[in-house]
């Protein structure tokens, strides 16, 4: 054996993207992870077709909050060994991402939501990392009530620990808030209640409680709707 790390490549499929909440800071995702590599010791003469195994566990997700595995209708797991010595692990996850957001611009905002994946128990000496993207199909498919899919960069990054250093993939999800959303559900509303207290000018000066309670009603409605919006 030579001391070359294993390259192994990782593709994600996200199949449904959740809008990022201010509150938690985090967004979920449905996806695939897809991960292949070359052992040549699997590789033998009398395999002539792909055999399926079980699952090895060797990724994890860095900034992810919680995650569950597919179990409908069975396992949604796949491992796959081809008579080249060829390795794919596929399953199916739905994560909870941890997403720092910057509101200092809102409802005009841009933030950008990172999906990180790190080997978990190799270090750099022996696996190595590398990723396929499909940004375009990846956009068109993926849709969102809040946010617009501006871009999807990925790259490859380093994490350093005591016990080594650790090749990992990270996607970038650059996302613009839709100002329409906010016009129909926040914006317009407002509008309408405080120009329905205007009616308050129109009524007769002595009564005091018909025109106090309309005051007071607008501000508890526009109030409660800034409080339950999220």
């Amino acid at each position: 054996m030579n001391n070359t790390p294993t390259l192994v490549n990782c593709e994600l499929f996200v199949r449904s993207f959740g809008s990022p909440s201010p509150l938690t800071m985090d967004y979920k995702v449905d996806l695939y992870l897809r991960q292949q590599w070359v052992d040549q010791r699997l590789k033998h003469k009398d395999i002539k077709r792909p055999m399926d195994l079980n699952d090895p566990n060797l990724v994890y997700f860095p900034n992810a909050k919680e995650a569950d595995f597919q179990f409908v209708t069975v396992p949604n797991v796949l491992v796959r060994i081809h008579p080249d010595g060829k390795i794919l692990y596929m399953l199916r996850l739905k994560v909870t991402f941890s997403c720092m957001m910057d509101l200092s611009k809102f409802p005009l905002d841009r933030q950008i939501c990172t999906m990180e994946v790190a080997s978990f128990s190799k270090t750099g000496k022996n696996s190595s990392w590398s990723g396929r993207k499909k940004t375009q199909s990846l956009r068109a498919t993926l849709g969102m009530t809040q946010f617009d899919m501006v871009d999807i960069v990925a790259s490859k990054c380093h994490e350093s620990f005591q016990i080594g250093n650790y090749s990992c993939l990270v996607a970038e999800f650059h996302l613009a808030r839709l100002l329409g959303f906010h016009l129909v559900q926040s914006y317009l509303p407002t509008i309408l209640m405080v120009v329905i207290s205007w009616v308050a000018f129109w009524m007769d000066v002595n009564a005091v409680p018909g025109r106090v309670t309309l005051g007071i009603t607008t501000l508890l409605t526009v109030s409660s709707k800034a409080t339950s919006e999220y």
